[in-house]
């Protein structure tokens, strides 16, 4: 088999190179992302409407050399601390800027210099249009958030590379930058936005991308991740073709395989904000559309029991959340303090009832508990049984305004 056939936005393309076995996914991307920070390339991306209101500040020029396949800013709170991964030209980053308003903060990395120079151009000006500079553009490999690679290259002009012993210092001094002088310090990110970049990462290279994620989030901090998913599981042959990895076709995650990388790596809440029903792209019946994904981070640490508990509301007869508890409809069930806190925040708290005891158990006084067992809690648990109260309407409530 020499090609296979391609559709990307309804036009065929024979274009699948079948002999790169070795394929170097790194230098692939990083070519073919050169290319597209001078001249725009449409193939690169699926049709994405954004809030035009904040498409008015930014250049032209990053508008025409954007690459993505959705728009995570819609989910950003003013106020939020950003880390866009693989911001390239600036777009997202210019449009969180405003959604998070002047006491927010936006980060940037990319290691692409013509990308990062791109965005970088613009600060100044935007930052005036809109009244207040927040934006922020770094170097560094979006699996390795610790390493500055700016601060690497200073290093390397003083210290050159021309034998192997140089080569261990280069090693040696990057992992004390990556103790001394992280690029993004652990727990200090709200919520992490990607547009169509995951997929570009080596697949060897993305259990540590998603550490590195669950490293850099603050407790209770979220992912927003648009990127293109495949309905099947991607053949060898096409994950070989550096056009097709570069075009965000070949190193897609499988959809199922996503959500599960998510659950794996320890997020929580996990669920799906915007599915494509049309696929961007087929190639060789292989159906490749974009997804929009939220996460969270917070589910580690003890179990204790502070006498808490929810009754999901339904319609479902139970569900189980990311942790294994399942959640029966209309039962007090019992959780520990630490899912109680989670569950008395988006996204559960909209679908449950949210109880707390009458008397409180002091963190300090409480005894460590085992909600997996999804144990029903009793009324009197929550309620101070010690203290017998009757309380009756009174004679003239009728059900007006004023009753009770």
């Amino acid at each position: 088999m020499s090609s296979e056939t391609i559709k990307v936005n309804g036009v065929d393309l024979n274009c699948v190179d079948l002999s790169g076995a070795n394929l170097n996914v790194d230098a692939a991307v990083r070519d073919r992302y050169s290319q597209a920070a001078q001249a725009q390339e449409a193939s690169l991306c699926c049709p994405v409407e954004y809030d035009p209101q904040f498409l008015k500040v930014i250049p032209q020029e990053i508008l025409d050399r954007d690459y993505g396949c959705g728009d995570p800013s819609r989910h950003l709170l003013e106020g939020d601390t950003v880390l866009d991964l693989g911001s390239g030209g600036g777009k997202i980053c210019y449009i969180a800027s405003q959604v998070v308003g002047e006491k927010g903060k936006v980060y940037g990395v990319d290691c692409n210099d013509e990308m990062l120079s791109l965005a970088k151009e613009y600060q100044g000006e935007v930052a005036e249009k809109i009244g207040y500079g927040n934006t922020h553009f770094l170097k560094g490999r979006i699996q390795d958030l610790k390493l500055n690679l700016e601060l690497l290259e200073e290093y390397l002009q003083q210290n050159p590379v021309k034998t192997s012993g140089d080569w261990l210092k280069l090693e040696e001094h990057a992992e004390h930058l990556r103790i001394t002088k992280p690029l993004i310090p652990d727990n200090s990110i709200d919520v992490i936005v990607s547009n169509c970049v995951l997929n570009l990462v080596r697949l060897e290279d993305r259990k540590q991308l998603f550490q590195e994620m669950l490293r850099v989030l603050k407790r209770g901090g979220r992912i927003v991740i648009s990127d293109i998913v495949s309905d099947e599981i991607v053949p060898s042959y096409m994950k070989n073709d550096p056009k097709l990895w570069s075009g965000c076709i070949s190193g897609s995650f499988q959809e199922t395989e996503f959500l599960k990388t998510c659950e794996e790596t320890g997020f929580y809440g996990i669920e799906i904000l915007e599915r494509e029903e049309e696929p961007w792209a087929i190639v060789d019946g292989i159906e490749f559309r974009s997804l929009t994904v939220r996460a969270y981070k917070g589910k580690d640490g003890p179990c204790l029991d502070r006498k808490q508990a929810v009754i999901y509301q339904g319609p479902w007869k139970s569900v189980f959340d990311d942790d294994g508890h399942e959640l029966i409809r209309g039962e007090r069930i019992a959780v520990c303090d630490k899912t109680f806190n989670i569950y008395s925040k988006e996204p559960y708290q909209s679908q449950l009832t949210i109880i707390s005891p009458q008397q409180d158990v002091p963190l300090d006084q409480a005894e460590p508990f085992d909600c997996h067992q999804s144990p029903i809690r009793t009324t009197e648990e929550t309620k101070n049984k010690n203290q017998s109260i009757t309380i009756l309407p009174a004679e003239d409530c009728c059900g007006g305004s004023d009753c009770c």
